[in-house]
């Protein structure tokens, strides 16, 4: 009828596997409905339900309502069977037998010496040193089972082989590639400190830090075993053996970076070198001075007997997460502070304000814990607290960073804080006003030493989004004067290093039988060739000046710019800034570089290789923190199974480096 050819002129056909039934003449898909989730009749135009492909219901649909139709259906669905059981079967081809030498070498192992079998055990041991497993691991029948189905061919070697060959080699060629990266570098930094293993086997970290190719490089350079008394002296003769031991000259160290423990400070003084106090550290100190409050410390108190309280009793965790769903909050578990975790107090106390209503309902319905519901007093306080520590605890974690520049953002932030951060402001409460005042006279206080001063300045100078921004205005010209005499010896020094490349001209005397040349006669030119040449050619301190005022009176940059990217794109206009750039813009903020160090080597020495000998532990971290710096890594497509290499090259978040960044 007219309806039907209407309706068919108005659905499409579809695109699935079973649009190859018959049923389909009488059924389509609206035009509309691009992703053909609705059959729709073509004679009717009625919705049919058709779930998953299925043509049951399109079938029923034209039994009941279309009968002439649905007979039709019938018979073509009969012809196309009769037809399919005359059809002759294709046959499939015969599988092609492969040779008896192919078969043969599909079973041979390959030679302990050949590309593939060194090529496959280095990606092992590259696995055993990078997510820190055991070298047990290759005796497990899982890990064995895994590579003799990536590579029948492969014999896995013996966990000695690994143990005493394998991983001490890749130590040897990482130490040798580090070591030649370090020959070429002309100022470096570094972080240090003390830290003890799940055996109680105390151990000092030293990590390098240097500028190439205008990318901030990173290494651990040892992790020592240090069985002596954790003296000043002892900690100073140890630091002196570690850069000599990788051929490091001290007169090219800017400053080390360090915690505040009174040993750490007075190896450094002994040492003679420039000390950097770690940022977080002084800020998590500061915090700590600014909480010194009564009030504060009662509220801190209570929040870490709520914690306590849950952390203890399963029962109580489970009735806070059915409170937590009634109220409508987060599933949020309690944080519990840490008082060598930066900023966990911070947290702890954010978690006990976000749930104070479920904490207070669980809390009460025991007698043993009514005490411990806060008042709002309490509420009161740890509010305060908040509101001014909220803030800082993203300056810590972005100060912390050793892939980018953090040294230059410490006088900015130090401003920052003094003007608007813990700046007291109208509606503040008392508290909040003390705690303001407590920790910006402290930092300013640990900041105010001339050393520290004079490395803070000129580390902000060189960094293009800052210049003489933060830098007092009556400092600037003493601070330029510092800069160009630092330039002259930097420069001095790199052509001292260099051999010469200009020879001295001899002078030809005559012979007395030779006739002297008579002079010609000169220009008029040549009576102001001297003065011209005197007069425009700049003196090597004039030409840095100039250099300087042109880096000064350069555009503007914006403050999400990364300044080693910067400086190399500009290290073109402004050569001899460049060498004061990578002196100072190397420097960490933070000791976090050694810090992290502890949670890659604690996660070497676990309880399954809690025997570790010291110099085992020294050789893993650093194969785990300088594989990058290797020259010639696995390759990524020596391994056809993309699993294998997702499995081998996957990489702790901890770790100093990530694998394959390119250097």
């Amino acid at each position: 009828n007219d309806n039907s050819k209407v309706f068919r002129s108005q659905t499409n056909s579809p695109r699935k596997k079973s649009s190859g039934s018959v049923i389909w003449r009488w059924f389509g898909f609206k035009v509309s409905d691009e992703q053909q989730h609705h059959v729709i009749c073509r004679e009717c135009n009625k919705q049919v339900t058709a779930r998953g492909g299925s043509t049951t219901n399109l079938f029923h649909h034209l039994k009941q309502w279309h009968k002439l139709q649905y007979e039709e259906s019938l018979k073509l669905r009969a012809a196309e069977a009769t037809a399919a059981s005359h059809r002759q079967p294709e046959k499939a081809p015969a599988p092609k037998q492969s040779s008896l030498q192919t078969s043969f070498s599909r079973n041979v192992p390959y030679e302990k010496k050949s590309v593939k079998w060194c090529t496959i055990t280095k990606a092992v041991s590259y696995h055993i040193a990078k997510d820190m497993v055991p070298v047990a691991t290759v005796e497990q029948v899982g890990f064995q089972k895994l590579l003799k189905t990536m590579d029948p061919r492969y014999e896995l070697p013996s966990r000695n082989y690994f143990a005493r060959e394998a991983l001490p080699q890749m130590y040897t060629e990482i130490r040798q590639s580090l070591a030649d990266r370090l020959a070429n570098v002309t100022h470096f930094a570094l972080t240090s400190d003390m830290w003890s293993s799940r055996t109680c086997e105390p151990y000092m970290s030293v990590t390098v830090h240097f500028i190439q190719d205008w990318e901030m490089k990173t290494a651990c350079l040892q992790t020592s075993y240090f069985p002596q008394d954790h003296t000043g002296e002892h900690i100073a003769e140890a630091l002196q053996d570690a850069i000599a031991s990788w051929k490091l000259q001290e007169k090219y160290l800017v400053a080390i970076t360090t915690d505040n423990g009174s040993n750490i400070v007075k190896a450094v003084e002994l040492n003679e070198w420039l000390r950097m106090q770690c940022f977080g550290h002084r800020l998590h100190l500061a915090i700590g001075h600014g909480m010194n409050d009564k009030r504060v410390t009662r509220a801190i108190s209570l929040c870490k007997r709520i914690v306590s309280c849950f952390s203890y009793s399963w029962k109580k965790r489970r009735h806070l997460a059915e409170v937590q769903i009634q109220l409508g909050l987060p599933s949020h578990q309690l944080i519990t502070e840490s008082a060598t975790r930066w900023g966990s107090r911070q947290q702890m106390i954010e978690r006990v304000l976000e749930q104070e209503r479920a904490l207070a309902k669980v809390l009460s319905n025991d007698k043993k814990t009514r005490h411990l519901v806060p008042t709002w007093q309490d509420l009161e306080v740890l509010e305060a607290v908040q509101k001014v520590l909220k803030p800082l605890q993203d300056f810590t974690d972005a100060l912390s960073g050793e892939e980018y520049v953090t040294l230059s953002y410490v006088k900015p932030v130090l401003h920052l804080f003094n003007e608007s951060l813990l700046a007291c402001e109208e509606g503040d409460s008392e508290l909040c006003k003390s705690i303001y005042t407590s920790i910006v006279e402290y930092l300013n206080s640990k900041y105010s030493d001339p050393a520290t001063t004079d490395l803070l300045e000129m580390a902000s100078f060189v960094d293009p989004r800052f210049r003489a921004t933060y830098i007092p205005s009556e400092k600037v010209d003493a601070l330029k004067h510092r800069a160009v005499l630092e330039v002259e010896t930097l420069l001095a020094d790199q052509s001292s290093c260099q051999p010469p490349c200009l020879c001295v001209p001899t002078v030809h005397e005559p012979a007395d039988g030779e006739a002297a040349v008579a002079p010609k006669a000169k220009r008029l030119a040549s009576f102001f060739k001297k003065h011209t040449a005197t007069s425009t050619a700049p003196t090597k301190r004039e030409a840095i000046e100039n250099e300087l005022s042109s880096y000064l009176q350069s555009a503007s940059v914006e403050s999400d710019t990364e300044p080693l990217k910067w400086w190399k794109d500009h290290e073109v206009f402004f050569p001899s800034l460049s060498h004061l750039a990578k002196k100072y813009l190397l420097v960490p903020a933070t000791s976090s570089p050694s810090e992290r160090v502890f949670s890659c080597s604690g996660n070497i020495v676990t309880c399954h290789r809690a025997s570790l000998k010291p110099d085992a532990v020294d050789r893993l971290v650093l194969n785990i923190s300088g594989y990058d710096f290797l020259s010639i890594s696995p390759s990524p497509t020596s391994f056809r199974p993309d699993f294998v290499q997702n499995y081998i090259i996957s990489v702790h978040s901890s770790i100093l480096f990530e694998v394959y960044r390119g250097i």
